[in-house]
């Protein structure tokens, strides 16, 4: 009865286009289960030989879904979690020995090395469609939709304000779209006992759900081994470690060790800390921005001293901050030679040039842009070139190429920090009244303003740190 459950499951969506499918399902509780009575997940684990701490439970964070808690005191060093080799789900290599499918392969292939969540995303829908399939224990509490900018309406994908995000939604739900047909056009004349899927047809929508499922609960550790000793890095689904909520302070961390025979590990989840009780499982899931936490987890952090804000480097751009700022210099869009050799080495113009920059995060200010507009704003080459790339790049360090021109650089950071700001079209206090407003809007809508609301501040934050500093320099200017 339960396997069958699965396969209805995996024909559910309904054919539309991809970013009107599934819209109205976001505001649904992300709690959520794929089935109404899933499972116990704990007894599964249990059963199939792993150990789970007797002082965790799960619990419902509402609109972070289901997560590991503590339901007593536990001590730091403790083992909270151990998986056996056979309970990771994982998408084996054609070399590991392993049986696979060969038509889920072919699909596989098709998929861009960037998005490596949808090749064990294929593996999952595989799984998820199979009768009596190992892993539907762990697959039926997987919640039924993601608040995941991909499943946004056209509108809501608007309502980021933010073009490099978008930019990089479309791109996957074009993938998306694309990558439908291609697995249509493989399974064409493929017969029901060969079909990867059981005979179902996998659309968009349902291959939107697999990746999201995945990029969203994945982690990339040692898997099948390569060669003597090597182990191939890739990503896993790890029931009941999933639930873990994430945290640059975390109180937790993933293990993998030797178990009983020397080619298996078991991956295990350690207490670092003394947990108290009720205290949720953390770990970290990375360094990211919050451009990544959104569109990979559903999630934005209001404090991410990783985030950021991208631009592109522009000489019409800077010009045009410049003058905001009230600097003026021919050089800024019309680098004379040796200037236009210093950026080209910064890989900010010529062949293989990344024009990508940042504002805010660990650095500040770009070390790129920021060398670029001391090197645009110099009049004397030698004295430039005397100076090593990292002391150029620097934020924090003395004005390598003296006060006045550490002045001009900043200042027009400042203003590529005004005309950043002006591209949004809402400020943050209309988007603070919406938020407050919170009983009419769906949680797409809430995602979107928090992301951008994130955004706006960070440029503010970046115009203070800036502006501090350049009120250490005006005294020091006045000092000399």
């Amino acid at each position: 009865m339960v396997a069958m459950a699965a396969r209805d499951l995996l024909g559910s969506s309904p054919v539309k286009p991809f970013w009107l499918r599934g819209f109205a399902a976001v505001s649904a509780s992300m709690s959520k289960r794929l089935v109404p009575n899933p499972p116990d997940l704990v007894s599964w684990v249990v059963r199939e030989g792993g150990f789970v701490h007797k002082g965790l439970r799960i619990a419902d964070g509402e609109a972070s879904g289901l997560c590991l808690m503590a339901s007593s005191d536990i001590e730091a060093g403790s083992d909270l979690i151990s998986l056996p080799k056979h309970i990771p789900l994982s998408f084996p290599s054609s070399g590991s020995g392993q049986k696979w499918d060969a038509s889920l392969f072919r699909i596989a292939q098709k998929v861009p090395e960037e998005l490596w969540a949808m090749r064990l995303g294929l593996k999952l829908l595989h799984e998820r469609a199979k009768v009596g399939s190992f892993w539907w224990p762990y697959i039926s509490n997987l919640p039924e939709t993601f608040n995941i900018p991909i499943f946004f309406s056209g509108e809501g994908i608007k309502d980021l304000q933010y073009a490099p995000l978008i930019h990089q939604v479309n791109k996957r739900c074009r993938f998306l779209l694309d990558f439908e047909k291609q697995v249509k056009s493989i399974l064409k004349d493929v017969g029901p006992e060969e079909h990867p899927f059981g005979g179902q047809e996998v659309n968009a929508s349902s291959l939107g759900w697999a990746m999201s499922a995945v990029s969203s609960r994945a982690f990339r550790l040692h898997g099948e081994e390569l060669t003597d000793g090597v182990h191939e890095d890739m990503p896993m689904l790890l029931p009941l470690i999933d639930m873990c909520n994430h945290s640059f302070h975390p109180n937790a961390r993933i293990i993998q060790e030797k178990g009983s025979n020397e080619h298996d590990f078991l991956i295990k989840v350690v207490a670092e800390t003394q947990m108290e009780q009720d205290a949720p499982v953390l770990l970290n899931y990375g360094c990211l921005s919050n451009d990544l936490f959104l569109l990979d987890y559903g999630f934005v952090l209001p404090k991410n001293p990783y985030d950021f804000v991208e631009l592109k480097y522009d000489g019409g751009l800077l010009d045009a901050a410049s003058l905001a700022a009230g600097i003026f210099s021919a050089n800024i869009s019309s680098p004379s030679p040796w200037q236009q050799q210093i950026l080209t080495e910064l890989k900010l113009e010529g062949t293989g040039a990344d024009h990508k920059v940042r504002l805010g995060g660990p650095e500040v200010v770009d070390g790129r842009l920021l060398a670029a507009l001391r090197v645009l704003l110099a009049d004397n080459a030698e004295d430039v070139k005397q100076i090593n790339q990292t002391a150029l790049q620097s934020f924090s360090s003395d004005p390598p190429l003296g006060v006045s021109i550490e002045i001009s650089a900043l200042r027009t950071v400042l203003g590529l920090c005004a005309i950043s700001l002006q591209h949004f079209p809402t400020m943050i206090a209309e988007d603070e009244k919406a938020l407050k407003n919170g009983e009419k809007i769906f949680p797409a809508m809430e995602s979107a303003l928090r992301f951008r609301m994130r955004k706006k501040t960070l440029i503010i934050d970046t115009m203070r740190d800036i502006t501090r500093r350049l009120n250490s320099l005006s005294e020091q200017k006045v000092t000399i």
